[in-house]
């Protein structure tokens, strides 16, 4: 790939995810789902947006996650893992209700996989 057609494909990437972040933002009492994914890895985060904190994070690099996922599973597979876990460990801390934020990535794939699982283990967005 050109590096021309690379950075034309960074500039929507970034135009997408910045009109998304216009309209979502996380409070205490519903803190903000993003979803960031690399080529190999999946990340997670719970964000409070007033306070500017991280209430939580899990992605395939978490020890828990890591030991489940292994290096025979699919990239769908460690997503839907990650946001089971993602959804446990919420509930564990009294956090029901999130915002979902894709990140300007499409809803489909990995980002679709984490979120069906986390609705599966009881969080709502």
């Amino acid at each position: 790939m050109s590096s021309n057609k690379q950075t034309k494909k960074v500039k929507n990437w970034l135009r997408r995810k910045k009109r998304i972040r216009k309209k979502i933002y996380g409070t205490p009492e519903k803190p903000r789902l993003t979803v960031y994914r690399s080529l190999k890895h999946i990340y997670a985060q719970l964000v409070d947006d007033l306070n500017g904190k991280t209430l939580l994070t899990v992605s395939t690099l978490t020890k828990s996650v890591k030991e489940k996922v292994g290096k025979s599973k699919h990239k769908v597979e460690a997503a839907e893992i990650v946001g089971a876990q993602l959804a446990k460990t919420s509930i564990e801390k009294n956090i029901k209700n999130v915002v979902f934020d894709r990140n300007g990535y499409d809803y489909h794939g990995r980002v679709k996989a984490l979120a069906e699982a986390a609705r599966k283990e009881g969080l709502k967005f």
